[in-house]
């Protein structure tokens, strides 16, 4: 399994690559938030250790930008022991929170912890998702049904490949607004059911169904991991 280290400092970057290395895991490597960025698209690694304080863009605000491109789990690194940075780190989206100095015997803990609560679909690169009619492109964010390619907005295709990455499973519209329009977002949470009425349009013109994202009420959306997209059900 890979792990993407993300630290300023080349030292502790080397002595993470050593020690994970020793355990059987391949390293990779960021200095900053953007490269960190970069390497979790392009690389696609198993987890993150993500240091708070980077140059350019922090680690929070990296954390909040995977957790609207991705699942890949993260785990906060920080020099600081301060309640506040713990409770900003998980609000985030952060699994997981260490502070610096660590024992590195914890550290490997907390690392088998998050990848043991880390769902994974077996025989399916975690760069495709395959749901029903629907495949998604995560890399390419390219989103497909039927084979017919769907021409959605940068919010929409988040939305659908977020409902796609939980098939089956309720999700309220607070958390569609933390994992697609960010923790930090200010505006109506309505807003989820415009995006849905317009997706529902795009995936009806591709030939689904617009039940294939069926409305939950008073609570939210889920896609229906059974339904054909054409109005029937899959056994």
């Amino acid at each position: 399994m890979r792990i993407l280290v993300v630290d300023d400092e080349a030292p502790m970057r080397a002595l993470l690559r050593l020690f994970l290395e020793q355990h059987g895991f391949a390293v990779s490597e960021a200095e900053d938030g953007y490269e960190a960025l970069e390497r979790v698209r392009t690389e696609r690694p198993d987890l993150v250790l993500l240091d708070i304080m980077l140059p350019g863009i922090d680690g929070w605000a990296v954390c909040r930008i995977l957790r609207r491109e991705s699942d890949v789990p993260v785990i906060m690194l920080t020099a600081r022991d301060d309640v506040r940075d713990r409770v900003s780190g998980l609000e985030a989206g952060a699994d997981d929170y260490l502070v610096k100095p660590f024992a590195e015997e914890e550290l490997l803990a907390r690392i088998r912890a998050v990848l043991r609560r880390t769902p994974k679909v077996e025989g399916r690169p975690a760069d495709r998702v395959i749901v029903g009619p629907l495949l998604i492109d995560v890399p390419a964010r390219e989103a497909y049904c039927h084979g017919r390619r769907l021409n959605l907005t940068p919010k929409e295709f988040d939305l659908l490949a977020l409902l796609a990455r939980h098939p089956g499973q309720v999700l309220d519209r607070a958390r569609i607004i933390e994992r697609v329009w960010g923790w930090d977002y200010d505006g109506d949470v309505r807003t989820v059911d415009t995006h849905v009425k317009t997706l529902r349009a795009k995936l009806v013109a591709a030939g689904c169904s617009r039940h294939l994202i069926e409305t939950v009420r008073s609570i939210g959306y889920r896609l229906n991991p059974h339904h054909d997209g054409r109005g029937g059900t899959i056994p």
